[in-house]
């Protein structure tokens, strides 16, 4: 990383936060910051970890890289400036999009292509196995967590660190990031990291990157205070390393009146009748006893609150053992089932015929529902695509 000759408008325009290569083999690794431009932590705590390797001229194993996001909307500080970054990153509206002239392209498209460049260059230039990494943090106080896309590659490593774990979120969203690099198999973990702007968040995304590096085997653990990162983290997670499950999502319209009742923040529990926000002036409440997520405190933004509950340990250690005995190569034989496409990728399922069959059973075994009309289901399954042979030597692959 050499930013001593660049000026300071340079820098905070560069797409790379910087980029450190050892001397020996290792894992490559991919981080992320201000996908969203209202969320500078990621960015920082990646600026103050580069300069403190570099500083200290640490031996390395592998490559890492540090990747600015939305970089105007960074620079006004905004979510988005014309479109949400996160939520373009789905394979029809990436194709769109490499078609289109640049001219022709949204602030956010631009954005996309530059970001879908790097990603490509590293794929093709740096060595597995990959890690990639993108940086959060809400408008509503929060525990810092993990969001995975549930893959057992992601899971295991997810497992490590001490904050809660979130699964499912791709169920409810469309476009994310992640999303899309999980489908092309590698690990890949959203870290919130706490409130926008605050101490804690830059406190934690500092700890999570370094955990991220020793976890991953790209730098030596003696090299970093690994307890007192460790410890960073516990406290602000208040020592919850739950998984939850999102069950809920509460979609809003650009056109929509959204206002959040005050006082709500990720993983408080609330009871059944709770009144929690006003949408086009109808009150919101709660159904029943539950959890919430991520309320909205900002302006911008597609989704009002998620709701969410926790997965029990047997649960999540019954699901490994049917995606590592690959029981669903059986769900065909049941009726209303069948591949969607040849490359068994997804499933296709009859609501009609196989109407007794609930979400929870297809999850159990990896599948998530991304496409839904009146009669028919379509799931799609990590498993299937996720590279687990690449992570096969890993300490932390099982």
């Amino acid at each position: 990383m050499t930013q001593g000759t660049l000026s300071e408008q340079e820098v905070k325009t560069a797409r790379l936060i910087g980029k450190l290569v050892g001397e020996e083999k290792g894992p490559t690794l991919i981080f992320f910051g201000g996908i969203h431009g209202n969320e500078p932590s990621g960015v920082v705590a990646l600026e103050r970890v580069f300069e403190e390797i570099i500083r200290n001229n640490y031996p390395l194993k592998g490559a890492v890289y540090g990747i600015r996001g939305n970089i105007p909307a960074l620079l006004r500080k905004k979510r988005f400036l014309e479109t949400d970054l996160n939520r373009i990153w789905y394979k029809t509206q990436i194709e769109l999009i490499l078609r289109k002239r640049e001219e022709d392209c949204s602030i956010e498209e631009k954005e996309l292509l530059g970001i879908h460049k790097e990603i490509f260059t590293i794929l093709e230039t740096a060595a597995a196995p990959y890690y990639f990494v993108d940086f959060h943090t809400t408008s509503s106080p929060t525990l810092p967590f993990i969001t995975i896309n549930d893959a057992l590659i992601n899971r295991n490593f997810s497992s490590l660190f001490p904050v809660p774990v979130i699964l499912g979120i791709e169920e409810y969203l469309e476009g994310p990031l992640l999303s899309y690099i999980n489908e092309l198999g590698y690990v890949s973990l959203g870290f919130e990291s706490g409130q926008h702007n605050t101490d804690a968040a830059a406190i934690c995304s500092i700890a999570f990157t370094w955990l991220t590096m020793i976890y991953s085997g790209f730098l030596d653990e003696k090299h970093v205070d690994v307890e007192n990162q460790i410890k960073a983290l516990q406290k602000y997670a208040e020592s919850n390393r739950t998984f939850y499950e999102v069950i809920y999502r509460h979609a809003i319209k650009e056109t929509s009146t959204f206002k959040m009742l005050p006082g709500f923040k990720s993983f408080d529990y609330i009871r059944k009748g709770t009144f929690l926000a006003l949408h086009n002036s109808k009150e919101i409440k709660a159904k029943k006893d539950t959890i919430i997520f991520m309320p909205l405190y900002q302006d911008q933004g597609e989704e009002g609150f998620f709701l969410i509950r926790e997965i029990p340990s047997w649960v999540l250690s019954f699901s490994a053992s049917l995606r590592r005995w690959k029981t669903d190569t059986l769900l065909t034989m049941l009726p209303g089932v069948s591949w969607s496409q040849p490359s068994k990728e997804q499933l296709k399922v009859n609501l009609r015929v196989a109407r007794f069959f609930s979400k929870p059973f297809f999850h159990l075994l990896g599948y998530r529902n991304k496409t839904a009309d009146r009669s028919h289901l379509i799931l799609s399954n990590r498993e299937r695509v996720a590279k687990k042979e690449m992570y096969r030597n890993t300490f932390w692959f099982k």
